[in-house]
């Protein structure tokens, strides 16, 4: 009831699954090191206060409320899908609201490519698609995993003559079977 549909229940019936992933995990490092460094902090502030039953309350639910945070990002996270076909862009996130946003790959006129020292590192980069003189639903897609793959394909599905390229070939099969 309350669980997303599955992303590839949006697809037509005449459209083609090229790419399907969730974003690359270094998404989730920030939260992460930023809910340690909050249970850190508050075991540091404990401890140095004076024993009282108020204080042990008010850190515990503060842990608590930190955990859950970082919980739900991590639930956020895997959730949400980023699926491009041979006819349009689309990322489906939320978990109680569902949103699906999504551009037909028509309207694309232009693709940037960008990774950064630690994208070249952990294996993400940045795809910024944009589209004739509109800002889309899906303009900058960040932590994207193994993002010259995904670019080499968009760049034939929306540039190149199908089936002229091994991108589609490549992305469509699980990385086990290559």
């Amino acid at each position: 009831m309350l669980a997303p549909r599955e992303i590839d229940e949006y697809l037509l019936p005449t459209e083609r699954r090229v790419i399907r992933v969730r974003q690359h995990w270094a998404v989730l490092i920030t939260p992460l090191t930023q809910t340690a460094l909050f249970l850190l902090a508050l075991v540091l502030l404990e401890r140095f206060l004076p024993d009282s039953v108020l204080v042990d309350n008010i850190a515990f639910y503060l842990g608590l409320v930190a955990t859950l945070r970082f919980t739900v990002l991590t639930i956020l996270w895997w959730i949400e899908r980023i699926v491009i076909t041979d006819k349009r862009v689309m990322l489906a996130e939320g978990i109680i609201t569902h949103n699906v946003g999504m551009m037909p790959l028509s309207k694309v006129t232009d693709l940037t490519f960008r990774r950064s020292l630690g994208g070249r590192l952990l294996g993400y980069g940045t795809l910024i698609v944009e589209s004739a003189g509109q800002i889309q639903a899906l303009n900058k897609i960040s932590y994207l995993p193994r993002p010259e793959e995904v670019y080499e394909a968009l760049s034939e599905l929306v540039f190149g003559e199908k089936g002229k390229t091994r991108a589609t070939g490549l992305l469509a099969r699980p990385r086990w079977r290559r």
